[in-house]
């Protein structure tokens, strides 16, 4: 849960023994066709995955046993077609799969945990966010924690990630962010006031 808002977390950081075989029968036919435009076998793990943590929540959360049909936003975001009021978003690293189920608008983004750029850094985060960056004594980890906010944020929004970065975060937005630097990764979680 985040606050007072009501969002549930499907996770899977185990993508190496996802079987993807086994996986293909239970995806629609659309998503099917999602998964087989990734080239390599991870990204279709990745695809497959997510949508399957989808139908884990939509089963667990709301009785939902059929895989669900997606639909479009006008920006590319993904609806729910036969059940527009429940909300969810997913989002994928090489090594994780994550998804957000929640009766409100909601975003999500789950990132791996790699080495710091200096030059990406500058170019994606504001002062205020720099600094913060510098202060840490992981500032690989701040870095990260910081991009998937913004990720998270625009994905709730539908806008997705734009050319100026660095003026995302407004501060009056709620997030919920856990890193684990066990599996490798960090991601945070973004919903809309009801």
């Amino acid at each position: 849960m985040l606050g007072f808002f009501y969002i549930m977390i499907y996770l899977n950081d185990d993508i190496t023994q996802f079987d993807l075989s086994a996986a293909m029968p239970r995806l629609t036919a659309q998503r099917r066709e999602q998964v087989l435009r990734f080239r390599n076998e991870l990204g279709q793990k990745l695809c497959a995955a997510a949508f399957l943590l989808l139908c884990d929540g939509l089963r667990e959360e709301y009785g939902i046993t059929l895989p669900p049909i997606l639909a479009y936003e006008e920006d590319g975001k993904p609806f729910l077609a036969d059940y527009p009021n429940i909300h969810f978003n997913v989002s994928h690293c090489p090594v994780a799969a994550i998804c957000a189920v929640a009766p409100h608008p909601v975003g999500i983004d789950i990132e791996r945990i790699r080495p710091y750029n200096e030059s990406v850094v500058r170019y994606t985060m504001n002062d205020e966010e720099l600094r913060q960056i510098e202060a840490s004594s992981r500032p690989d980890v701040a870095f990260i924690r910081l991009w998937t906010m913004k990720e998270a944020l625009l994905k709730l929004s539908g806008s997705g990630i734009r050319k100026d970065m660095k003026d995302v975060l407004t501060g009056k937005e709620q997030f919920t962010t856990v890193v684990n630097t066990t599996r490798g990764y960090v991601y945070s979680v973004c919903c809309k006031m009801p």
